[in-house]
C-alpha cells in the first residue's frame, strides 16, 4: 500500500543524505555564510560537533520572513528559473541544508540585515513548530546547532571518536578556506583556537593552513585557454606524501573530488616521485570554467562534478603539470653563495708573468704494458673466474671475501641479501625468503606491545632536542597518545602554538631525519585514527612499527642480518607482519627443480 510519508520522516530521510556527520553541518553552514557575502566567519565546536556547532558570519543577514522561510524544504534564494541551474556561481542552491539539519538537531538562528533596527531569532526542534522572536543581534547571521542526532540514536551511535570527527570538521573548514583566501576565518574547539586565518593571497593561505615547510616546495601553475583556465600550485617531487591529504581540486571556487583528473597529475610525475611509488604529489588546482560546461548536482554532498569535455580537461591538466615540472627541472632557482669563495688576484699593468709549472715525466712508462695485478685489488691473473659466476657474485650483497677465493667452490651461499629487500637462506625443505621490512615490523610491533603492557621505558635522549611545527589537526591527533609514545621511547613534549619538541627516540631510530619521520608517523596515525578508539595500544604499536621499520638501513651487515633472524623467530607470530601480510616464503626443493632446472 502506498501512502505519503509524514513531514518529519521525510525530513529525516533527506537529512540522511545531507547530514552524515557533524562535519556535514559545518560544510553546509560555511557555504551559506560565503554565499551571504561574509568577509569574516567564526566556527566553534564542542565534543567534535556532537554537542555544539556554532557558525557566526558578518554577511548580509535575513529579514524575519526570510529567516522563517529558510527552514522549509526546497526554500532557496539561488534558483528562480530552470535556466538558473546552468549559471550557478554559489555553493548552496537546493534549499535542503537548514531543513535537514533542523530535522536531526536543536537549532537556533539569530540574524539581522544592516538596514534593520532589530534582528530576529528562530528556534526549532525536530518535529516541533518554529518559534520566532525579535532579538538584538549584530549584522549577519549566527546559527547554533546543539545535540546533533539526539532523535536518531542509531546515527549518533555510529559516530567515530572525537579525534576522527574533529579531523573531518577541520577538512571541511580547510576546503572552504582554500577557495576563499580573502575571507577571515577562525576555528575553535571549545576554548582552543585551532585556526585564525587573516585575509591573504592564495599562496599565503595554503602555507598558513598546511605548514611553513611547504612554502619552498610549491611551484606555480598557470594556463589560460578558451575552454578553461587552470591555475594553482603543485609540489616538488620530494614533497610527495604517503596519503592524499594535500591534494585539492576546485572548480569555480568549489571543492570537488576526481580520481580521473588525479591520474592526469600523477602520470605527469612519472618516475619523478623519489621517495616511493606509493606516494602522492601535492597539488592545489583551481579551474575556472563556464558554469554551463559543468554539472555540480550529481552528488548529494556536491563533492563530485561532471565536466562536459572531461577528456580534454584531462589532457590540458596533464600538459600543464608536465610543462611546469619541466621548467622546474631544467631551470631550478639558483642562489649563489659567495661566502668562503677564493679571491682571484688582480693583474695590473707591468706585472711579471707567472713562471711555467714544472712537470715530472717518467720516461720508462709504457701504457701498453700489462701491469701485474696486486693482491687485494682485483681478481688474480693466474686464477680466472667463470664470467657467469662473476656476474652472480657481483650482484649479491654478500660478506666481503678475499678476491683470491671468489670461485663457486669456495663462496658460501648460506647467507645472502637480495637487493636490500630480502634475506635468502637455505632451510631443510628448500630455500626461505624473508622480507626485511616486514620482519622489522613484526619485531618492533611485539616489542612495543611488551613495553606497553609492562610500562617499560627505553629512549635515547637527544643532545639537542628538535622542535617540529605541526598543523593543528596533527597536534589533536598526537596529544592523546603522548603517554603511550613515551613508553615506547618516543619522548615528545608539547611546546604550545602547535609545536612539539622531540627529546628522545628509541635507540633503533637514532640519527633519523625527525621532520620527515614525524610526518610519516602522522600519516600512519591518520590512517588508523578510527581504530584508535577501540584498539588503542595495538593500533598505535602497529603504526609505530610500520614507521620505524621504514627508517632503518636497508643493507645489513652479516651479524645484523643474523640478529634480525634471531629476533624474528623469537617473536610469537614470526610468519606475518602486524597488517597480516606474510613475512617469509619457503620455496620447496621440488619447485626449484621444476622451475629452474627442468631442462
Amino acid at each position: 500500500m502506498i501512502q505519503l510519508l509524514p513531514d518529519y520522516i521525510a525530513n529525516q530521510i533527506a537529512a540522511g543524505e545531507v547530514v552524515q556527520r557533524p562535519a556535514s553541518v559545518v560544510k553546509e553552514l560555511l557555504e551559506n555564510a560565503i554565499d551571504a557575502g561574509a568577509t569574516s566567519i567564526t566556527v566553534v565546536v564542542s565534543d567534535a560537533g556532537s554537542t555544539l556547532i556554532q557558525i557566526t558570519d558578518n554577511g548580509c543577514g535575513m529579514s524575519p520572513s526570510d529567516a522563517r522561510m529558510s527552514f522549509e524544504r526546497h526554500a532557496t534564494s539561488k534558483i528562480q528559473h530552470i535556466d538558473d541551474l546552468h549559471s550557478l556561481h554559489t555553493f548552496g542552491f537546493r534549499g535542503e541544508a537548514l531543513a535537514s539539519i533542523a530535522a536531526v538537531a536543536e537549532i537556533t538562528m539569530m540574524t539581522r540585515r544592516a538596514d534593520d533596527e532589530v534582528g530576529t531569532q528562530v528556534h526549532l526542534m525536530a518535529g516541533e513548530p518554529a518559534q520566532q522572536t525579535p532579538a538584538a543581534v549584530h549584522t549577519g547571521t549566527s546559527i547554533s546547532v546543539k545535540n546533533l542526532f539526539y532523535n536518531v540514536p542509531a546515527r549518533r551511535k555510529f559516530l567515530k571518536s572525537e579525534t576522527v570527527e574533529l579531523k573531518h570538521i577541520v577538512s571541511e573548514f580547510l576546503r572552504v578556506a582554500l577557495c576563499r583566501p580573502e575571507v577571515e576565518m577562525k576555528l575553535y574547539d571549545k576554548n582552543n583556537e585551532l585556526y585564525h586565518l587573516t585575509p591573504s593571497t592564495l599562496r599565503q593561505r595554503i602555507v598558513n593552513l598546511m605548514g611553513k615547510n611547504l612554502n619552498q616546495q610549491l611551484i606555480d601553475v598557470q594556463v589560460e585557454t578558451s575552454m578553461v583556465n587552470i591555475r594553482g600550485f603543485i609540489g616538488k617531487p620530494e614533497s610527495a606524501r604517503r596519503n592524499s591529504g594535500n591534494q585539492f581540486f576546485f572548480a569555480n571556487r568549489r571543492y570537488f573530488r576526481s580520481p580521473y583528473l588525479q591520474k592526469a597529475i600523477i602520470s605527469a610525475y612519472d618516475k619523478l616521485l623519489v621517495r616511493s611509488p606509493d606516494t602522492f604529489p601535492t597539488y592545489f588546482i583551481y579551474f575556472e570554467i563556464p558554469p554551463a560546461n559543468i554539472d555540480v548536482n550529481i552528488h548529494p554532498a556536491k563533492t563530485e562534478i561532471k565536466f562536459a569535455d572531461e577528456s580534454v580537461i584531462f589532457q590540458m591538466l596533464n600538459a600543464a603539470v608536465r610543462e611546469t615540472l619541466s621548467k622546474f627541472a631544467v631551470a631550478p632557482s639558483i642562489d649563489f653563495d659567495t661566502a668562503g669563495a677564493p679571491e682571484f688576484p688582480v693583474v695590473r699593468k707591468n706585472t711579471p708573468a707567472p713562471a711555467a709549472p714544472k712537470i715530472d715525466i717518467d720516461p720508462h712508462f709504457n701504457p701498453f704494458e700489462e701491469e701485474e695485478k696486486k693482491p687485494g685489488t682485483a681478481y688474480h691473473k693466474e686464477k680466472p673466474i667463470d664470467s657467469n659466476w662473476k656476474k652472480l657474485y657481483e650482484g649479491l650483497d654478500a660478506p666481503a671475501i678475499e678476491p683470491s677465493s671468489c670461485t663457486p667452490a669456495t663462496v658460501s651461499l648460506s647467507f645472502i641479501q637480495v637487493k636490500g629487500k630480502y634475506l635468502l637462506t637455505p632451510v631443510k625443505s628448500g630455500v626461505m625468503l624473508i622480507d626485511i621490512r616486514r620482519a622489522r615490523q613484526r619485531i618492533y610491533y611485539e616489542e612495543y606491545i611488551h613495553r606497553l603492557a609492562n610500562h617499560q621505558y627505553a629512549s635515547q635522549q637527544q643532545v639537542f632536542p628538535e622542535s617540529v611545527e605541526l598543523r593543528p589537526e596533527d597536534c589533536l591527533l598526537l596529544e592523546p597518545v603522548l603517554e603511550e609514545l613515551r613508553l615506547l621511547g618516543y619522548d615528545i613534549t608539547p611546546l604550545g602554538n602547535h609545536t612539539m619538541a622531540i627529546n628522545g627516540l628509541p635507540p633503533d631510530l637514532a640519527g633519523i631525519d625527525m621532520q620527515e619521520w614525524i610526518q610519516i608517523l602522522l600519516e600512519e596515525l591518520h590512517h588508523t585514527a578510527a581504530q584508535l578508539k577501540e584498539r588503542r595500544q595495538t593500533t598505535l604499536a602497529a603504526s609505530l612499527a610500520k614507521t620505524a621499520a621504514g627508517y632503518t638501513a636497508e643493507t645489513l651487515k652479516p651479524e645484523e642480518a643474523q640478529a634480525l633472524i634471531d629476533r624474528l623467530f623469537a617473536c610469537e607470530t614470526p610468519s606475518i607482519c602486524p597488517a597480516g601480510k606474510p613475512v617469509m616464503h619457503i620455496i620447496p626443493i621440488e619447485e626449484l627443480d621444476k622451475k629452474l632446472f627442468k631442462n
